[in-house]
């Protein structure tokens, strides 16, 4: 035992190569959520946060890899709101540079889920007079703008659902369905602090008003196209052979129906098969992260 501690011990030395790429790794995948070049640093946890320690939405937005998962599916259902869609295509420069929106989006959650209470309310106020400029017209002359209560719960309930089943699903299967039904009731505290109405809170209302919304929604050669961009995004924070199975595992998190707005297949591979992946994948990044 006494040697095998004395390993472990050795191998955590700056100077073992293996801590060298641990490190490195780990400033890889912070790069994804904080830009150095603004100043940004990993958000710490605080005690003045909105919501308690140990809680279901600390607890789900704390794990890197699902979060990463739940994200990309979660973009994907959001672009097949026409309203949603439009207003990215209008209003923001995804195409040249996803990374960037996804880590202002990542950012975000991590400020209003663990930073203090103070910061989260000038997050969400920077968010909401970002959409009040954010407006325009479909291709058919309908108007839409980024504050309309409507578009806010899809853009939510999108991020709300993808981010819970991409944890349960990968990380935590046996998650309580109290615990579930409270992560929604947490999260819809964010939700109406930015407009959205109607706000889901329990699986149950999730269920509900997706069915409910899913008129509103439409499939073409815009989202598909959108869609497309996202899943073959090759972005220089994490590598190139992690970012297929994080992607193909945002697929097959999609309700069916997306899917095949979409055009979109499942992993021809068993289920299993994909979570395991990325399961190891998820272990892998938390070894990244860990402290030295």
């Amino acid at each position: 035992m006494r040697d095998g501690s004395a390993l472990a011990t050795l191998r955590r030395q700056p100077w073992h190569p293996a801590e060298q790429m641990r490190r490195q790794l780990g400033r890889s995948v912070r790069q994804m959520f904080n830009d150095p070049g603004r100043g940004e640093a990993p958000v710490i946890p605080s005690a003045d946060a909105l919501f308690a320690p140990d809680t279901p939405i600390r607890m789900v937005h704390a794990d890197v890899t699902s979060m990463m998962v739940g994200g990309v599916a979660a973009l994907l259902l959001q672009m097949l709101h026409p309203h949603a869609l439009q207003g990215v295509l209008d209003h923001s420069d995804f195409r040249h540079d996803l990374d960037r929106r996804l880590r202002r989006t990542a950012r975000f959650v991590a400020v209003t889920t663990y930073g203090p209470a103070a910061d989260a309310a000038r997050a969400i106020e920077r968010v909401n007079a970002i959409h009040r400029h954010i407006n325009g017209t479909l291709p058919d002359g309908t108007p839409y703008s980024a504050t309309d209560p409507a578009t806010l719960a899809w853009v939510h309930l999108a991020e709300a659902w993808s981010f819970l089943n991409a944890y349960v699903t990968l990380v935590r299967p046996d998650m309580p369905g109290g615990e579930q039904d409270e992560y929604y009731r947490q999260f819809a505290v964010l939700a109406r602090l930015l407009g959205a109405a109607p706000v889901p809170e329990s699986r149950a209302q999730a269920a509900e008003l997706m069915a409910a919304m899913r008129p509103a929604l439409s499939a073409g050669p815009a989202p598909r196209q959108v869609a497309q961009v996202v899943l073959n995004h090759r972005g220089s924070t994490i590598s190139a052979m992690a970012q297929p199975v994080l992607t193909q595992a945002a697929v097959d998190l999609l309700p069916p129906f997306a899917r095949t707005m979409l055009g979109l297949r499942s992993s021809p591979l068993p289920a299993i098969s994909t979570r395991l992946a990325t399961r190891m994948l998820g272990g892998t990044i938390r070894w990244a992260l860990r402290p030295a």
